[in-house]
C-alpha cells in the first residue's frame, strides 16, 4: 500500500492531516484548519511541491555560521583609546603627559 494522507478533526474541531508511510507510521502532520477545503489545499500544495523540495539541514548551517561569524569585541570600562584615535570633545586627557 502506498503512503497516504489522512484527513481528520482534532479535539478543537479543526481539520488536520497526517501523512502515513507505507508501513502505517505517521511521518508528517499538518496544522489545524478551520475549513476542510483549506486542509485539502494544504495537502495538494505538499503533493505538488514535495518532489522538488530541497533538504536544508539547519543544524549544519547554524554550526558553520557560528564558526565563520567574528566574535564581537567586548567593551571595557576605562579602556585606553586606540593609537591615533582622536579624543572626544571635552574629554580630559588620561595618564601622564608626554614629555617632549
Amino acid at each position: 500500500m502506498p503512503a497516504k494522507f489522512e484527513v481528520y478533526k482534532d479535539k478543537k474541531g479543526e481539520f488536520r492531516f497526517r501523512l502515513k508511510a507505507t508501513n502505517g507510521e505517521t511521518i508528517a502532520t499538518g496544522e489545524g484548519y478551520k475549513a476542510k477545503t483549506a486542509v485539502m489545499k494544504g495537502i495538494k500544495s505538499i503533493q505538488k511541491s514535495a518532489p522538488e523540495a530541497a533538504v536544508v539541514d539547519l543544524t549544519v548551517e547554524k554550526a558553520e555560521e557560528k564558526k565563520a561569524a567574528p566574535k564581537a569585541a567586548k567593551a571595557k570600562t576605562g579602556a585606553k583609546p586606540k593609537a591615533g584615535a582622536k579624543p572626544k570633545a571635552g574629554a580630559k586627557p588620561r595618564g601622564r603627559p608626554k614629555s617632549e
